[in-house]
């Protein structure tokens, strides 16, 4: 008892606060969006309401077995559990279940899929914490950094084969946790991989002014180069440009002969060049008319006309940001991306007051997870990002999400409770 009552003590609760709002809010969130007058109650298992009540019990259940359990146990287990979610990603690449293109889950059966793409993203997490916390690792040397290279990106290659593109981008995250930990050029890493995606869209948008592209780059590089190194480097700087030459003349090939038709169609959408509000915009156009309509206040709860009489696919598991900026308006959508961010904020500063490795890595690398999918989530329902099927943490409908963003967060929460028992 004085254990347990000791864990209690040092939870900290403004995280387990603002994770208990955002369920919440998912949860009436999904019973107003599929909401059925024939099965009026919330607590209806038939529904997908019901079910959703059922997954977040589990999911409640799993963190307190998490809380009582040695916070030592993740890190010496942190490649074991890294291990069997990469062989699980092997198993749905030769037996999954397609779902909209993708081959994602596994079927368990009675209506139970499964889906090892989002526990993959803890269990990358963990395992980089427990690699980098080990006494030996140095970022600076090279081997340490081709290891903890390959500790990412064999899950995002992995899950990047199922053709479940959003999920794989979420690794891209783990480039703030390795830039926090003092990897070289992790900065410029992250700088580079803007310009990459700047280039691609301006080369896109503006593909009769080409040349304007690339004499905009090269102005850009030189300037940078001269601010930052005095007009040294100048080889690279070159290597540089090239670089981004051969890129802007490649993205037509790339685009027309990598991305798939429905992958080209959204872009195109998302860039408005490709007016298709019937067909593949459809998704993002009801939803933004959807979040528009709800004003200031909202509609109120249950009284959203788009959501009720399903304008919006998926609105009850990707596009469920629309259901909360239809009935609760500019003010529901703030109070939701304030509870993310504040989320966010306390994750990291959380983070930063770890005593060990393990625990301030560990921490970084959930911050980048939900930040991703928060920012990309959100974004695509405002018709800011393409539309790339990754659900909102613990408000979209999915047992997966939710036991794993759960899991992902109690670990967390843990480690910090253990904090004041690392030397």
């Amino acid at each position: 008892m004085n254990e347990r009552n000791s864990i209690i003590g040092k939870i900290d609760w403004v995280t387990v606060l603002i994770y208990f709002a955002l369920v919440l809010i998912g949860w009436f969130s999904i019973f107003s969006a599929r909401y059925n007058e024939a099965h009026p109650s919330i607590f209806d298992f038939t529904q997908v309401y019901g079910k959703q009540l059922l997954w977040i019990g589990a999911s409640l259940f799993a963190g307190f077995l998490i809380l009582l359990i040695d916070a030592k146990v993740f890190n010496a287990f942190s490649f074991w559990v890294y291990f069997f979610f990469l062989a699980a990603l092997l198993i749905v690449l030769a037996y999954g279940k397609v779902t909209k293109g993708a081959t994602s889950w596994i079927d368990l059966g009675h209506g139970v899929k499964f889906q090892p793409s989002e526990f993959a993203k803890m269990a990358t997490a963990l395992a980089l914490a427990g690699y980098l916390d080990r006494l030996d690792v140095d970022l600076q040397k090279r081997k340490d950094q081709l290891i903890a290279t390959l500790i990412v990106l064999a899950p995002m290659a992995l899950v990047l084969a199922q053709n479940d593109t959003g999920s794989a981008i979420v690794f891209v995250s783990f480039i703030f946790v390795l830039y926090r930990e003092g990897l070289p050029g992790a900065g410029w890493l992250m700088v580079a991989g803007v310009a990459v995606i700047l280039l691609f869209i301006f080369t896109l948008v503006w593909s009769q002014k080409v040349m304007y592209i690339i004499l905009g780059a090269l102005f850009v590089l030189t300037l940078t180069y001269y601010l930052l190194t005095k007009k040294k480097h100048l080889i690279r700087m070159v290597a540089v440009f090239a670089f981004m030459f051969a890129f802007v003349f490649s993205v037509d090939y790339a685009f027309h002969k990598v991305l798939q038709e429905h992958q080209q169609n959204r872009i195109l959408v998302m860039l408005g060049k490709l007016d298709d509000p019937q067909g593949v915009g459809y998704n993002v156009h009801q939803s933004k008319i959807a979040i528009g309509s709800g004003g200031f206040c909202g509609k109120g709860f249950l009284q959203g006309t788009q959501t009720k009489y399903d304008f919006v696919p998926e609105q009850h598991t990707d596009f469920i940001f629309c259901t909360i900026g239809e009935e609760g308006g500019f003010l529901g959508t703030a109070a939701v991306v304030l509870l993310y961010v504040g989320l966010l904020l306390r994750i990291v500063t959380l983070a930063e007051r770890q005593k060990s490795t393990f625990s301030r890595v560990y921490g970084y690398a959930i911050a980048g997870i939900i930040f991703m999918h928060f920012f990309i989530n959100i974004g695509m329902t405002i018709g800011l990002m393409p539309v790339i099927g990754i659900p909102l943490p613990f408000l979209s409908y999915g047992g997966s999400s939710m036991l794993a963003f759960t899991i992902m967060l109690a670990i967390f929460v843990k480690q910090d409770a253990n904090r004041v028992n690392v030397l």
